[in-house]
């Protein structure tokens, strides 16, 4: 794919232009930051299965012609983002959605370079998928810390929109820890006015710094375009997620045992249930009590607290910052085995 570079930077205020970004000719300039992190996004070609591959009834001659179908239909070919987070080993951290009922995956480098990738898993609750591709001197992403970000903080969103080529895009974050975007799923989303169009998914959302903080993964928006309204999946939880999929392949997610809601004009999760004989209970946990954070880190509700706790492996002890009867104190547990299925 041609590499064309459309920049489209907000207008950024007198105060944040002295002294905090770089200058060229006396204009600041977001050059040199994309400059870091260009080079690791990388654009994502996915030869889907035809339908007869993923249902086996349409491979029955009987059944297509009962249902009058084509003798033969054509594999889909859809245009997705990914970012190089591991050169050595040649991990490319992208979108669930991207690569679901994948036949073939290809990556294409800033340098032109078309490799073939393999999957080494998904999750489907986080958006999260995990690949892997052969080849020297890759440029890879450096990690940034998700849960510094302020609303406000300007952010870059760099990505294959519409299948057109590396594109980055400029805005601020918009809101945190959002939730309720989709049905099912641990959802604990930045919220950015950075341009986030189909084809972006995969892609990074990036600091000032050139740090990857967050992978973008879904838009608000009528036909499928901008409005001002995209969705990243914070860098804490796509990192927790890669770790598991490098190790076993999947998320193989534990339980505390305890049912939260949020707190009416405060942050923080209350519980309204711990299960007996769970690792909460044995914890100590109580109903009534209000989580505020998780391993030193503040909690904003119960959305956010459910997807943290989805990407801690089984067996790792957890520290629970709570507010009980208006006294802080602090719980530690460890996280269960999920009950077996029926």
């Amino acid at each position: 794919m041609a590499a064309a570079l459309l920049l489209a930077v907000a207008a950024i205020p007198a105060a944040a232009q002295v002294g905090s970004l770089p200058t060229r000719d006396g204009m600041p300039t977001l050059a040199p930051t994309l400059e870091k992190i260009m080079p690791a996004v990388v654009n994502i070609a996915v030869l889907h299965k035809s339908p007869e591959e993923q249902n086996p009834l349409l491979r029955d001659p009987f059944f297509r012609r009962f249902f009058g179908l084509p003798g033969q239909s054509q594999p889909q070919i859809s245009a997705g983002s990914g970012v190089i987070v591991d050169a050595k080993n040649g991990y490319v951290i992208t979108n669930a959605h991207v690569v679901n009922g994948a036949r073939e995956i290809a990556v294409s480098l800033q340098d032109n370079r078309r490799l073939p990738a393999k999957l080494i898993g998904t999750d489907p609750g986080t958006d999260i998928a995990l690949l892997k591709i052969e080849s020297r001197n890759l440029a890879e992403a450096k990690w940034g810390d998700s849960d510094a970000l302020r609303v406000g903080d300007f952010v870059l969103a760099i990505g294959n929109p519409f299948g057109i080529g590396q594109t980055a895009t400029s805005g601020i974050v918009s809101a945190l820890g959002r939730s309720g975007i989709s049905a099912e799923g641990y959802e604990h989303f930045i919220q950015t006015d950075a341009s986030i169009n189909p084809g972006n998914s995969g892609g990074a959302l990036a600091n000032l710094k050139g740090e990857l903080i967050g992978i973008n993964t879904a838009i608000i928006g009528p036909a499928g375009g901008n409005v001002g309204i995209g969705f990243a999946v914070p860098s804490v939880i796509a990192r927790a997620v890669m770790d598991q999929l490098v190790r076993f392949g999947e998320v193989r997610r534990g339980r505390l045992g305890v049912a939260m809601q949020n707190v009416v004009g405060s942050d923080g999760a209350s519980v309204t249930e711990v299960e007996a004989r769970s690792p909460a209970a044995e914890a100590g946990l109580r109903k009534g009590d209000v989580i505020v954070a998780l391993n030193g880190r503040a909690v904003r509700g119960a959305a956010e607290l459910r997807a943290r706790l989805s990407v801690v492996p089984v067996g790792e002890r957890v520290e629970l910052g709570i507010q009980r009867g208006g006294q802080p104190q602090i719980i530690r547990a460890t996280v269960g085995p999920a009950p077996a299925r029926r």
